[in-house]
């Protein structure tokens, strides 16, 4: 069972919280902390006295938007720890979902909390908690092991990015991602299957993803290389087909373009040439 600490700045949202907790039959224990520097207190503590002591905490359901030191800070200060307690941000914000997975969290759950999302999220929590009874002298004794949740390395691996749906967090493969559009604040990811809105400059996913074959080929539009179906010029205008979208592509970015789509083609990302591509 976990041992959890919650950690919110606002009474009620914090009582609120650990009334949820408190009622999941797979919670041992849920204690609050109203700020970072008390959490951080009782985070250091529980270290300090090991994962077999009354005071150890398996994961932290942290705030973003507090007084002081915000729960990103909190989460980049334990990130120097060996073996930190696992991470679920709980917040009324979207912008910061990006931030948050590459600190390592396991979730990300909105405001207002739903008693089913926050199941989804123990859930999550409890998958990482790893059962070692042969090398771990604390499953020895019956006791869950924390671990750390698994790296992504830019450019490798499945990643995936939250989106919001009616009040739940999927998570969409980067992979099935084939063009980003920009709507103001916000991107629009485009998939096989649809579109999802992300509260994500298109500035901060080019440089996320560029190492992925993500590529800009307008002020409004990202692309994976790979999913370019056919490039067109015409009149001077260039434009490449995404599927079914046909999108515009801008003086500035065309050469560029035209030189990557020239290289051998290769799995969705590298790049290569495509139909109408002009040989």
């Amino acid at each position: 069972m976990l041992r959890v600490l919650a950690v919110d700045d606002e009474k009620p949202a914090l009582e609120e919280l650990l009334y949820l907790l408190r009622s999941d039959s797979r919670i041992r224990s849920a204690e609050g902390a109203t700020d970072a520097t008390e959490a951080l207190r009782r985070i250091g503590r529980a270290l300090e006295a090991g994962p077999d002591s009354d005071d150890a905490i398996d994961v932290v359901f942290l705030d973003i938007h507090m007084a002081g030191l915000t729960g990103l800070d909190v989460a980049r200060l334990l990130a120097g720890f060996a073996r930190p307690p696992l991470i679920v941000f709980v917040t009324a914000h979207e912008g910061f979902a990006v931030q948050a997975f590459d600190l390592k969290a396991v979730d990300y759950v909105l405001k207002p909390v739903r008693r089913e999302r926050l199941a989804e999220a123990v859930r999550r929590v409890r998958e990482l908690i790893v059962p070692q009874r042969d090398t771990q002298p604390d499953m020895q004794r019956g006791r869950p092991v924390p671990v750390a949740a698994p790296t992504v390395v830019p450019g490798t691996g499945p990643e995936q990015i939250p989106v919001e749906l009616g009040g739940v967090t999927r998570f969409v493969p980067v992979d099935d991602i084939t063009y980003v559009e920009a709507q103001g604040d916000y991107a629009r990811l485009h998939t096989a299957e649809g579109s999802h809105l992300v509260r994500i400059p298109l500035s901060t996913l080019e440089e996320r993803w560029a190492s992925r074959g993500f590529v800009r080929i307008h002020r409004s539009h990202l692309v994976a290389l790979g999913c370019i179906d056919e490039l067109r010029l015409d009149a001077g205008t260039t434009t490449v087909r995404v599927g079914t979208a046909e999108l515009a592509v801008s003086r500035r970015h065309a050469r560029q373009l035209r030189d990557l789509l020239m290289l051998p083609r290769g799995p969705k990302g590298t790049g290569g040439g495509v139909p109408g591509s002009g040989g």
